[in-house]
């Protein structure tokens, strides 16, 4: 199994395909490297040599930011928006969508469980209050 920028791609697939395991590499930037590196892109992933490997990897050192640095990239840039306490910021600090989504009905994916506010649950709690 090749590992390539710290990530183990799958074998049995293409090598346009197994690129996309990397975070950051989408299926037009893949065939992009591949081109570059000069390497066909329905080969599989297992018929791939040390120096494919090694080209796509310098290639990808060299010219994109992928993974970890990525990654880092994109929590300073939203932690940067909360510090001036922008709109975006605010939205996700509140974990809320911040591109303009409703929020009345859908969101749950974002906004997470729906918590009930002001019902009791359970007949004991209930029996409580009283």
């Amino acid at each position: 199994m090749p590992r390539i920028m710290g990530v183990d791609i799958p074998t049995n697939k293409k090598i346009k395909i197994s690129l996309t395991y990397i975070y950051g590499i989408g299926s037009a930037t893949a065939l992009e490297i591949l081109e570059k590196a000069k390497i066909d892109p329905d080969k599989r992933a297992s018929e791939l040599n040390d120096a494919d490997i090694s080209a796509i990897v310098k290639l990808l050192d060299s010219s994109y930011e992928v993974e970890g640095d990525l990654r880092r990239q994109l929590a300073l840039s939203v932690r940067r928006l909360q510090a001036v306490n922008c709109y975006r910021g605010r939205r996700h600090k509140h974990s809320l969508p911040c591109r303009g989504q409703r929020t009345k009905t859908n969101a749950r994916t974002r906004k997470g469980k729906k918590k009930t506010i002001g019902a009791v649950r359970d007949k004991s709690a209930r029996n409580q209050m009283k």
